[in-house]
């Protein structure tokens, strides 16, 4: 293999494929990327994986002898970067030994044969939903907060799709829990996209990879599920991720009913507040109290070894007084996620869970438990 290549392009693509490269070296192989150079196409496509997660994107440069080999990711990535000039010059040479030149500069590397390299199942299918990247960006941002961190609970550890057809409509939704507290979005489903069985989840890291991606010019993004794989097409960059096999808990039993009595807030007063109140908070349980009043909230935190803090807010509330205790970085998580300028936050009492939604709709809820403190 022989090639001529761009370092901005190169780069570009190395950085893509960096987070889904395996950190853990149980295989060699799968802390390296595969370059692959086709002649008829003048392209170089980079592929990296971990089995769970793979990533391939391409993109041109002059392929003068076309080919293949594996190396190092972290090693080749950041030798890139430190590349002063713009052309790299790139040739494999006997066993496995790559030459790297740019300028002056000329480096030599031992690689791993492609032979070995896991292959990505990346087939087309007839089936695809497209997106807005906008949409998938917001869809992500306003539920991936939610997501359990405890790898005991598998079926957790990811964002739960399924479908909604009702009377008012037919939507795609798209559910978060850790236990303490649950995101929704949903979206109308236009394609009429069928989700097989009871829905599918998909597995935070390669959530997390997707949204890098969708940081991008591009405006749509194509998903296929094809046997237990979710296909993500970009371009000409292409996400496979291997779906989470387990069943979702039935999270309608946590989401309490619209309460006809409500607080209604200022989002970003109630946003800066907590932010300022919560620097007192327990640094372990970050717990915090809200006390709701006739048209006013006051939010107030503790620690004994710091001191206390107080702050009231004018609200529309008419409800029977109360004080609720929350966890205030999981409050902080939804409310710095909801976009309107106002929103509601439905309450029962201070035993019960409160639901919080922009104050415009309820395609996008949060349910967050009250805690003792």
């Amino acid at each position: 293999m022989k090639i001529t290549t761009n370092k901005s392009e190169f780069l570009k693509g190395l950085t893509l494929v960096q987070g889904v490269v395996e950190k853990k070296k149980t295989l060699p192989i799968l802390s390296n990327v595969l370059i692959e150079a086709n002649k008829e196409d003048q392209q170089i496509t980079l592929t990296a994986t971990d089995l769970e997660i793979g990533i391939k994107t391409n993109f041109k440069s002059e392929i003068l002898k076309e080919g293949k080999i594996t190396i190092s990711a972290k090693k080749i990535f950041e030798i890139v970067k430190e590349l002063t000039e713009e052309i790299i010059d790139i040739e494999v040479k006997d066993n496995n030994w790559i030459e790297i030149k740019n300028g002056k500069a000329k480096f030599n590397i031992v690689g791993l044969s492609a032979e070995e390299f896991p292959l990505i199942n990346d087939k087309n299918t007839n089936d695809d939903l497209e997106l807005k990247t906008e949409v998938l960006k917001e869809i992500i941002d306003k539920t991936f907060y939610a997501i359990s961190h405890d790898e005991s609970k598998f079926n957790l550890n990811g964002i739960y799709l399924h479908n909604i057809n009702s009377e008012i409509g037919n939507y795609l939704r798209f559910v978060a829990t850790d236990g303490h507290r649950l995101a929704l979005k949903q979206i109308k489903n236009e394609d009429n996209f069928e989700i097989k069985n009871k829905g599918i989840i998909f597995p935070k890291k390669g959530l997390s990879e997707i949204r890098k991606i969708t940081d991008t010019d591009e405006k749509s993004i194509f998903i296929s599920i094809v046997d237990n794989n979710a296909i993500f097409k970009l371009n000409n960059t292409t996400l496979v991720m291997r779906l989470i096999d387990g069943d979702f808990p039935d999270y309608n039993r946590v989401i309490p009913d619209f309460s006809e009595k409500y607080c209604l807030v200022e989002n970003n007063k109630l946003l800066h507040s907590l932010r300022r109140i919560s620097l007192l908070a327990n640094e372990k349980s970050k717990g915090i109290n809200i006390e709701f009043i006739n048209n006013e909230i006051k939010i107030s935190s503790s620690n004994p070894e710091y001191g206390d803090a107080v702050e009231s807010i004018k609200t529309t509330y008419n409800g029977n007084e109360m004080k609720i205790g929350f966890n205030s970085k999981y409050l902080l998580d939804v409310i710095s996620n909801i976009d309107t300028k106002e929103i509601k936050l439905h309450i029962k009492d201070n035993m019960s869970p409160c639901l919080i939604v922009p104050s415009d709709n309820n395609d996008n809820l949060a349910v967050i438990m009250p805690m003792r403190i």
